[in-house]
């Protein structure tokens, strides 16, 4: 049974930092591109940022560039989302995602190429 939990989240304020963990198992780690998303009250989940199944390459959308690092663990079934800066319209649920790919090097950004989600980590950014 494939299980993703997310950890992290929190209240934080304006212009400050908060780093998301997603913890799997379940699955061959290695095997799957790793994402993220959010999704805040009344909109459609959007992507923020990927990561290939060598955490070679990582992709992000334009509106955290420069702000946000994603990184994964493979020995340890981890990915991480770093989110400096964070603007108060970020505020959301954030999910983590896991899309078997054979491409080593892949960085989906479309929900449906994910097979697996977690539950989400809320975060809160009080202005």
């Amino acid at each position: 049974q494939v299980q993703l939990v997310e950890s992290g989240g929190g209240l934080v304020q304006a212009g400050g930092s908060l780093r998301l963990s997603c913890a799997a198992s379940g699955l061959t780690f290695s095997n799957y591109a790793m994402g993220w998303f959010r999704q805040a009250p009344g909109k459609s989940r959007e992507f923020v940022a990927a990561i290939s199944r060598s955490g070679a390459i990582d992709v992000y959308a334009d509106s955290v560039k420069g702000r946000f690092t994603v990184s994964r663990d493979n020995a340890k079934n981890t990915v991480i989302l770093q989110m400096n800066s964070l603007k108060p319209e970020e505020a959301a649920f954030y999910y983590c995602a896991a899309g078997l790919h054979s491409n080593y090097y892949y960085t989906p950004k479309l929900r449906g190429e994910y097979g697996y989600w977690g539950q989400g980590t809320q975060v809160t950014v009080s202005s």
